[in-house]
C-alpha cells in the first residue's frame, strides 16, 4: 500500500484493482481487470494461475493489456496448505500449466504484449523490493520494460 501511495501521481487516475487479503476476486473481476487495463500487476501468494480458471484465460482476448507483472510464488504455511488442498484435485498437466513459463505463454497467446514473472518461490517482502524497483524505473525514470527487467536481474 505504501508503494502504491508513493507512486500514485506517476500513473494514471484509472488505477483500479483489488488490494488486501479480505476476499479473493471472482473470475468475473479477474476478467474485468485484465480486459480493461493497459498494465496488470499481480502481487500475491502462490501461483497466479491457481487463482484464475485455465479455460477462462485460454479463451480470453486481451490485446489492450500491454504488460502483465506477476509477482506471485510467495509462500506462507497457510498458502501452501491451501494450494496443496486444491492441487490434489488437478491433473499433472493442469498443474504444469500453472508454472511461470507456461503462464507467460498463455498470457501471450491471449494478447498480452509483455510478461514479467518470477521464476521461483520467494517472500512478499522480497516482492516489495521488486515492486519498488519496477515502479521507480518504469514510472519515475521512464525506463523501458526491458531496461527495468535487466535492472531486476542484477
Amino acid at each position: 500500500q505504501e508503494i502504491l501511495e508513493k507512486y500514485r501521481d506517476l500513473f494514471t487516475l484509472q488505477w483500479e484493482g483489488v488490494t488486501g487479503n479480505m476476499c479473493a476476486p471472482s473470475q468475473a473481476e479477474w476478467e474485468q481487470l485484465l480486459t480493461n487495463c493497459s498494465a496488470f500487476l499481480f502481487y500475491g501468494m502462490e501461483r497466479f494461475m491457481s487463482h484464475v480458471l485455465l479455460n477462462w484465460l485460454a479463451a480470453m482476448n486481451i490485446p489492450k493489456c500491454r504488460l502483465v507483472i506477476l509477482l506471485d510464488l510467495a509462500r506462507s504455511q497457510q498458502s501452501y496448505q491451501r494450494i496443496t488442498n486444491f492441487d490434489i484435485h488437478k491433473s499433472c498437466l493442469r498443474t504444469a500449466l500453472e508454472r511461470p513459463t507456461e503462464t507467460a505463454m498463455l498470457l501471450s497467446l491471449a494478447g498480452v504484449g509483455s510478461v514479467i514473472a518470477t521464476q521461483w518461490y520467494t517472500s512478499l517482502e522480497e516482492h516489495a523490493g521488486r515492486v519498488e524497483t519496477l515502479f521507480e524505473n518504469l514510472l519515475s525514470f521512464g525506463k523501458t520494460v526491458g531496461q527495468t527487467v535487466h535492472i531486476l536481474q542484477r
